[in-house]
């Protein structure tokens, strides 16, 4: 195998419907194909692998997420590819989709293996299941907490670790992009035209993990101040922790200046809308967290749960605010403080948006990881 030029790629993962992982490995594929690489991505299929092949990689339909030892008898036919499309690297990212792959690799004759990648997208649980995530033959971490979560729990020496930041499309999320007219249809559909008060966005699946309950209550303790908050994100009717947060709207008497609007397809225009986003992850750390970078790639100011990703991700004091985690006081109180100073919501979004362009970018992202791929092959 030479470790220059064209390289063949592929990658494993559960399905390819939304998420983090998922975009990732679309972002990867653009580039690579872009880039003149093979890409090849397999998974159980969905809603993304339209956009996957427009883009340039190839699918491969295999239900390799199922956690079950059926699963398993996908190992000899994946064997048999790496062999017939003579793959550069194997690079796999989630863990029932990385033991199938792991167990293909061993199988083959080391001087006719790919060279194995592993990354660690999330603090997964500590045990014998997880540990097939640190048996790359280099691991990438997403961010710095992510990388001592590895070196702690799984003894993997840091030479063998990489820490590549997840990044986001600076096409996509450009507020010179985005045209007016697209910030004034997400308002109506909201619900209404931007008014005087500051627009507070809070973006996430609504889950205890990503602390709704906890914005809520905080925003609460701010009834004195003029604001309206928009919720974005999927809200399932049947979830418990749903029919909590509707009790919570209405026990604390914030149907009127908070709500739940769903799912949206536009969240650079969400964004932008915003005054100020914030990140309220409570129950678990986020292990890089996309929102925050997002927010300040569109030019503004993040409060965010000062664990896990945000930590490197926010600058306090520079581009935002840092609150206690799962501490309605805390959030409020930065809340309060970010929206006294309307001049500083300006100055600290701008210096968000150089500090993201700098450092929190698809193509930084993309770039590394190649070369990362062409550092193993030698």
């Amino acid at each position: 195998m030479m470790a220059a030029g064209p390289l063949t790629i592929v990658q494993m993962l559960p399905e390819l419907y939304s998420g983090g992982v998922e975009r990732g490995t679309l972002e990867l594929g653009k580039y690579l194909a872009e880039k003149g690489h093979r890409s090849l991505v397999i998974s159980g299929g969905g809603p993304m692998v339209d956009q996957l092949e427009a883009e340039g990689s190839r699918h491969v339909q295999w239900l390799v997420g199922k956690k079950s030892l059926v699963s398993l008898r996908h190992i000899l036919p994946l064997r048999r590819l790496l062999r017939r499309e003579k793959a550069d690297i194997l690079h796999l990212r989630s863990r029932v989709p990385a033991w199938i792959g792991y167990l293909a690799w061993k199988g083959l004759a080391k001087n006719s293996r790919p060279k194995l990648v592993t990354t660690f997208h999330g603090f997964y649980s500590i045990n014998a299941y997880s540990a097939v995530m640190a048996k790359g033959e280099r691991v990438i971490a997403i961010s710095g907490k992510i990388k001592e979560h590895i070196m702690e729990h799984y003894r993997v020496p840091a030479e063998k670790i990489r820490l590549i930041y997840r990044g986001v499309d600076k096409s996509v999320f450009d507020p010179e992009a985005v045209m007016d007219f697209r910030v004034e249809s997400l308002l109506k559909e909201w619900g209404g035209e931007k008014k005087s008060a500051p627009l507070i966005l809070l973006p996430g699946r609504v889950t205890s993990w990503k602390g709704q309950d906890v914005f809520l209550k905080s925003m609460a303790k701010l009834v004195h101040l003029p604001w309206t908050a928009v919720c974005v994100g999927e809200m399932r009717q049947d979830s418990s922790y749903t029919r909590k947060v509707q009790d919570l709207l209405t026990r604390l008497q914030l149907k009127d200046r908070v709500k739940f609007v769903g799912v949206c397809r536009d969240m650079a225009a969400a964004y932008l809308a915003a005054d100020l986003v914030v990140s309220a992850s409570s129950t678990e750390a986020e292990a890089f967290g996309r929102v925050a970078i997002e927010a300040q790639a569109m030019g503004k100011p993040v409060v965010a749960t000062a664990h896990g990703g945000s930590l490197e991700t926010v600058l306090p004091g520079k581009t935002g605010w840092l609150a206690a985690p799962d501490n309605e006081e805390s959030l409020a109180g930065a809340i309060q403080t970010a929206l006294s100073e309307p001049d500083l919501l300006l100055r600290y979004g701008e210096a968000g948006r150089r500090w993201v362009m700098d450092n929190f970018t698809t193509d930084i992202m993309c770039e590394k990881t190649v070369s990362l791929y062409y550092e193993l092959l030698g």
